[in-house]
């Protein structure tokens, strides 16, 4: 099922260009492996089955683990659709495929996909690691791509790539999310209307570091989300 969905889209002119790109952006990637940890963003659980995007990213991350090309994984997403935690979702998952519990970490305050990327790489730089990528699927990597070369944050693209998932065996391990729903949800569609979450897919509700903001336009247009560095030393 889920090569004849891809095949859909990777055959359609626009799917083939953003194949050849995230087959590149990913050989481009590996020449800086191994990495510290790759951030893979979250997508929601119904806590029956997997979804198809779900299972692409997670076997992934396993793939790139497996492979030494990253030493850890971040899974990045609070509970946006579903009471489940997508971020602990994924990790219990990809447990169960044999990624070690201490390399698995997660991020469970995002909400959108550029909040996957930023709060994910300040939890990174908090953990010590300082070479990281992000491994999501083409269409997420073509846009947070854009999202990382703006901010000129230090994160490589391990995106990935059809013809290996092809051949891997992309088997759904059993779980128990007991532990990875959130008391008191209420799915983001009821607390944000189409134009919030929006804007908040494109990076408009980041609380930002100050170290992070380059460029001197930025830390004007976003000060009153930012933290100042030095907020940041006191607090050390």
């Amino acid at each position: 099922m889920i090569f004849t969905l891809l095949a859909a889209f990777i055959f359609s002119g626009c799917g083939k260009i953003l194949y050849r790109s995230a087959a590149k952006a990913y050989h481009k990637g590996l020449e800086n492996q191994p990495y510290d940890a790759v951030i893979v963003p979250g997508f929601p659980y119904n806590g029956e089955k997997w979804d198809m995007v779900l299972q692409m990213r997670i076997h992934w991350a396993y793939y790139l683990f497996s492979n030494g090309y990253t030493k850890n994984v971040i899974f990045s997403g609070s509970a946006v659709a579903t009471p489940y935690i997508e971020s602990r979702v994924m990790a219990t998952y990809a447990e169960a495929l044999g990624i070690p519990k201490a390399n698995l970490f997660t991020e469970e305050k995002a909400e959108h996909s550029t909040e996957n990327v930023y709060y994910s790489y300040r939890l990174a730089k908090k953990l010590g690691f300082s070479k990281i990528a992000l491994a999501t699927d083409p269409i997420q990597t073509s846009y947070m791509r854009k999202f990382i070369r703006r901010f000129e944050l230090p994160i490589g693209l391990l995106p990935t790539v059809v013809d290996t998932l092809k051949i891997m065996n992309l088997y759904e391990p059993e779980i128990d999310p007991k532990n990875t729903t959130r008391e008191g949800f209420v799915k983001l569609s009821d607390r944000e209307n189409f134009f919030q979450r929006f804007r908040g897919t494109m990076g408009k509700y980041i609380i930002w570091h100050e170290e992070d903001l380059k460029k001197k336009r930025y830390r004007r247009r976003y000060k009153n989300r930012m933290i100042a560095a030095s907020a940041e030393s006191k607090e050390l």
